[in-house]
């Protein structure tokens, strides 16, 4: 399916990082490719581009997608790319989530001194990471790290473990192969230890709801209905929960070949702050079933006292 007749250059909204601005060209060539369309990127600030408060503080992973959202409902841009962790779980009016990419792997990583791995680290080794999530997580691992905050891009992030400030950082594999960098990656975390943000290595594709044609465009060339399948269920938990962006919780679904078709398996965790309690669930269902098969877990995680757990402004900050 091609996009609308009437439309000559197609606007795609990006934020202006490396990062932002690597994944949004890569959106790009593929709306150029499968739609015969030319395409412009255009660059947007956000607030948690300026903003260096921590991101909790501002509202959550979130506050890096409304600059965006408001320049497509103007009519600035008609395609805006985000990284899908950041999206807020509600519908947004006016605006269709259209496609979901093929997923990077949605894994954590360490980037350390020295090539360590996190068992390798010393106790009393500074960690870096700006995420609830990975904080209450590498608490629950029990391996006498300081954790430290940050914020920044990967340049920055990494930087400090070559200045010697930190003794290392941890990042999502998905950015660092998107610009190219996994050389620098000391350990891939197993989801075991570290289960990732609902939605990480995942790119959401949005336009306006009222662009029938170009929503449809997009998701009959873009959309990796696997991917999205798996991000569903995993939003679906994060939704249920009424956890903010913020919250220590994380979440993974893989879709895999049953005995009756296509299946999504869903692993998730809520976690106390300090790592030092945590709820650890999983469910099953056909691929067809992703949401409620989220939901279904999440309820279940409910019912064990998951929303005891995290702190009262998470909680609020629903996403």
């Amino acid at each position: 399916m091609s996009a609308p007749e009437t439309t000559r250059v197609l606007r795609v909204g990006t934020r202006r990082s490396l990062l932002a601005r690597t994944q949004s060209a890569q959106v790009a060539e593929l709306i150029g490719t499968h739609l015969g369309v030319e395409v412009e990127l255009v660059e947007v600030t956000t607030e948690g581009d300026t903003n260096p408060a921590p991101l909790a503080s501002l509202g959550g992973a979130g506050v890096f997608v409304s600059a965006l959202r408001e320049a497509l409902l103007r009519g600035e841009v008609d395609v805006a790319v985000h990284s899908l962790k950041d999206l807020p779980t509600g519908a947004a009016e006016g605006i269709t989530l259209a496609a979901v990419p093929q997923r990077e792997d949605p894994r954590d990583v360490l980037v350390a001194r020295d090539g360590l791995t996190l068992g390798e680290l010393p106790a009393g080794s500074v960690v870096a990471t700006g995420s609830p999530r990975r904080v209450a997580q590498l608490g629950a691992l029990g391996l006498g790290l300081e954790i430290t905050g940050i914020r920044g891009n990967i340049d920055t992030r990494i930087g400090k473990v070559v200045s010697g400030e930190v003794d290392g950082v941890i990042l999502a594999r998905a950015g660092l192969a998107r610009i190219d960098r996994l050389g620098e990656v000391t350990e891939v975390i197993d989801p075991i230890q570290m289960l990732p943000a609902p939605g990480q290595g995942a790119l959401a594709v949005e336009c306006r709801s009222g662009d029938v044609e170009l929503a449809a465009a997009l998701r009959g060339q873009l959309e990796d209905p696997f991917s999205r399948a798996a991000v569903d269920a995993e939003r679906a938990v994060l939704r249920t929960l009424e956890a903010g962006c913020s919250a220590p919780v994380g979440a993974l679904a893989e879709v895999a070949e049953g005995d009756d078709g296509h299946e999504v398996w869903v692993r998730a965790v809520a976690l106390s702050p300090d790592g030092a309690v945590e709820i650890r669930r999983s469910a099953t269902g056909p691929l067809a079933d992703a949401v409620d098969v989220g939901e279904r877990l999440a309820r279940g995680m409910l019912d064990e006292g998951a929303a005891t757990l995290m702190d009262e402004p998470a909680r609020r900050q629903q996403a």
